[in-house]
């Protein structure tokens, strides 16, 4: 191969990886809000500075309906996620977890499923890490309920809901189950 062709076939090889997961490419419907890499940075906002998301509902991976208002009273756990990417994949156990340890404490998860090329590809990545909370599926604009408070900028991101309905704490990237659990703690606290 030339060098010139070798170096075209190396820079779009780059391209794709750094774009396949919490890259930086817009999704259809951010608009200008592209989505970047996760290092797992916590953030846990102060009760007086948590504000509530827009309308988060959509279809679940099954096909019913499902808003974020469902839960109200309860802290919820939002997970962002894509069949895809890899640190969803780690975090899948850890988030399964959490979820049946936290269940005894009233605490909800709510996946948002996110770019997946069919739906199928979604409940097989729910089957195989055994998920036991409902996933809606992203039709673009679900996202946009985050914009005003803690947006989601990467995939996997986590934003906890307080009891009242406000955006309490974010991880973009990775998060572990001790992490998640932490963070549920300090946001019932404050």
């Amino acid at each position: 191969m030339r060098p010139r062709a070798l170096q075209a076939a190396l820079l779009l090889l780059t391209s794709v990886t750094l774009t396949a997961c919490g890259g930086f490419g817009t999704v259809s419907g951010t608009g200008d809000k592209g989505f970047i890499a996760g290092d797992g940075v916590v953030q846990v906002l102060p009760k007086e500075d948590r504000e509530r998301p827009g309308e988060l509902s959509g279809d679940t991976l099954d096909g019913d309906e499902l808003a974020l208002s469902d839960f109200a009273g309860k802290i919820v756990v939002v997970n962002v996620w894509g069949s895809w990417c890899g640190p969803c994949r780690a975090e899948a156990p850890a988030l399964a977890d959490a979820a049946a340890d936290l269940a005894e404490d009233d605490v909800r998860f709510l996946g948002v499923n996110l770019r997946e090329s069919s739906v199928e590809n979604a409940r097989a990545f729910a089957r195989e890490f055994s998920i036991p909370y409902p996933s809606i599926v992203n039709d673009g604009d679900t996202l946009l309920a985050f914009a005003g408070t803690l947006p989601v900028q990467s995939v996997p991101t986590t934003v906890v809901v307080d009891e009242e309905g406000l955006v309490a704490a974010r991880v973009l990237g990775e998060v572990s189950r001790s992490t998640l659990v932490g963070i549920v703690d300090e946001v019932r606290d404050r």
